[in-house]
Order: C-alpha cells, then structure tokens, then sequence
C-alpha cells in the first residue's frame, strides 16, 4: 500500500510494519488467553481476579486495535485470523483445562512476560527506523503491562 501519511521510507515502515505484526500476533493470543483465564477461574481469588483478567483482556484488545491501525497508517495491512495467530505466535499455548486462580496468575504472568519481550524487541526496531510514533506506541502498552504483570507478580507474593 502506498497512500500512507507517514515520512518514513517504504523499507522502514516493512520493517517497522514487520515487528508491529509480530506484536499484533502475540497479543491477539493473549486476549484469548486471558479470556479463558477469565472464563474458567475458581478458587478463593475468584472475586478479585475474574474482573481483573477482563480488564487485561479489555485493555489488550485496544492495544491491538491500536496496533493494527498503525500497521494501516504506515501502509501496509495487519493480519489476525486465527489459523494466523495459531500458527505464528510466540506464546506457549494455554492449558484449557485449568481453573485454580493462582495457577491461571502464574501463567498470565508468564505470557505477559513473553508478549513484553516482544514488544521490547519490536520498539528497537522501530527506535532504529526512527519511528518516533510508533515507538511512543509502544512504550505506553510496555508501560501499562508491566504494570499488569507487577500485579499478577505481587498476588503470587514475589
């Protein structure tokens, strides 16, 4: 795609476009895994964590909308089906046999942490494009799982 507002050249923004696909893949993966997080949780942090793991998922949908139209901006086309996701994320697949609460924070932790290591790699590419916006993108969505994993990290008391 070529009507972009971007400054960027064209080979900048694939390799930008590139990573954000990545970081698109990854989190599209876990949403879902929050959701079923969400879904089949049990046991005495039910109460506080049903709610909380929808609202990571809630907030990681926006990040992913937030990423794919920045892949549209920049040009070029994000993609998410499923078979997509399936075949290309980063994370370990989650257990769909799982209910007990502190189970599902270890795990999320664990994802959040791989997804996090995925968007760093990602900003280094953009940082050395020169991408400055996309950049910002992404330290904020660094920012507020970070602070979604210092949660999940503190209910599991370490």
């Amino acid at each position: 795609m070529k009507n972009t507002p971007s400054h960027l050249p064209e080979k900048a923004r694939k390799h930008v476009c590139d990573a954000l696909r990545a970081v698109l893949t990854d989190g599209l993966d876990l949403y879902t895994q929050m959701k079923v997080a969400h879904w089949n949780i049990k046991g005495p942090h039910f109460t506080s964590l049903h709610p909380l793991f929808d609202q990571f998922a809630t907030d990681q949908a926006a990040n992913n909308d937030a990423v794919a139209e920045r892949i549209l901006t920049l040009g070029h086309l994000a993609v998410g089906t499923a078979k997509h996701v399936a075949k290309h994320s980063r994370l370990p697949d989650y257990p769909q046999n799982l209910t007990k609460d502190l189970e599902h924070v270890a795990l999320l932790a664990e994802r959040i942490g791989e997804l996090l290591v995925g968007m760093r790699a990602a900003r280094e590419v953009v940082k050395k494009h020169e991408d400055e916006d996309t950049f910002d993108l992404l330290t904020g969505m660094i920012e507020q799982f970070e602070k979604h994993a210092w949660f999940l990290h503190a209910t599991l008391g370490g």
